[in-house]
């Protein structure tokens, strides 16, 4: 039995509430992984985000806060998150 995909609005909402990003760049690369065992536990997603909250972060701790976003979400449908955060200097 498959999991339902999280919602991109869904997931758009909770990181733009978190983290005010002055860039959200969020896909579904879902169809890329057709076939995958994972795919039946959930989407694939890519993310850009840019934000002021990252600033002196390491990744992990950047990363971190993205998870710490969309918690509710990865029990419910997100299989991968490919994730590329930066601090608005780091553009």
């Amino acid at each position: 039995m498959s999991t339902p995909k999280a919602s991109l609005a869904d997931m758009q909402a909770r990181l733009r509430a978190g983290l005010e990003p002055s860039v959200l760049n969020l896909q579904d690369d879902s169809h890329q992984h057709a076939g995958h065992a994972g795919a039946k536990e959930g989407g694939h997603y890519s993310l850009t985000i840019v934000s002021a909250r990252f600033k002196g972060l390491g990744s992990v701790a950047r990363h971190r806060l993205v998870y710490h976003c969309l918690a509710e979400l990865m029990q419910q449908g997100i299989h991968a998150l490919a994730i590329d955060a930066r601090a608005p200097d780091e553009v």
